[in-house]
């Protein structure tokens, strides 16, 4: 049965967004000296992410992510406490060194489709009032990090029941945008 499909703690149970949030902090798991960092404004394109780079809690099958301004993150205690998981990677995360929980995303090639925006997990802030996510993306994904095959079918059932349409990419804005943005860059498109 879908219902018992629990795709992760936070969306198992969304919450709608707060009319003008004025967003929050994310801290980390450490139980001494954790990693915060200042979200100001709401979140966009929430959704759960079932690729293998994304940070996840324990237990879930997906990620939660959300995209915001890189102007509006800003990391207010123990930065000393980051590393970048993975040099090589499309997005940079930051994650805490002692509790692995990712902070942040952020992509520095200034020609990437959302150069500017910073990839982050809104479940760990306490404040409510967060987008709630829109979609689900790279669901078949989640079989790469021991998904059994044969319950897909219930997974994205559940999906869907809870509202967030399954996607094996991004969503279909996201996916036009990443194409406006490479046909602007070829000239094919001017005033798009």
């Amino acid at each position: 049965m879908s219902s018992e499909v629990n795709i992760h703690p936070a969306v198992d149970g969304i919450k709608r967004a707060a009319p003008g949030f004025a967003g929050g902090t994310l801290t980390c798991q450490c139980a001494t000296n954790p990693v915060t960092v200042e979200i100001k404004g709401q979140v966009a394109h929430n959704h759960v992410c079932g690729c293998t780079k994304c940070w996840k809690p324990a237990g879930a099958l997906f990620s939660q992510v959300a995209v915001v301004g890189r102007d509006n993150v800003k990391v207010t205690a123990n930065e000393d406490k980051l590393q970048i998981v993975d040099d090589s990677a499309t997005i940079q995360r930051h994650a805490c060194r002692d509790c692995g929980v990712h902070m942040y995303g952020r992509i520095e090639n200034t020609g990437h489709a959302f150069y500017g925006l910073d990839f982050v997990h809104t479940e760990l802030s306490k404040e409510r009032g967060w987008a709630p996510p829109e979609f689900a993306a790279f669901v078949s994904s989640i079989i790469e990090a021991g998904a059994p095959p044969q319950e897909m079918g219930a997974i994205r059932a559940r999906l869907n029941e809870i509202g967030l349409p399954p996607y094996d990419a991004l969503s279909p804005a996201l996916m036009d945008a990443i194409s406006t943005h490479v046909a602007k860059s070829r000239g094919v498109l001017k005033n798009a």
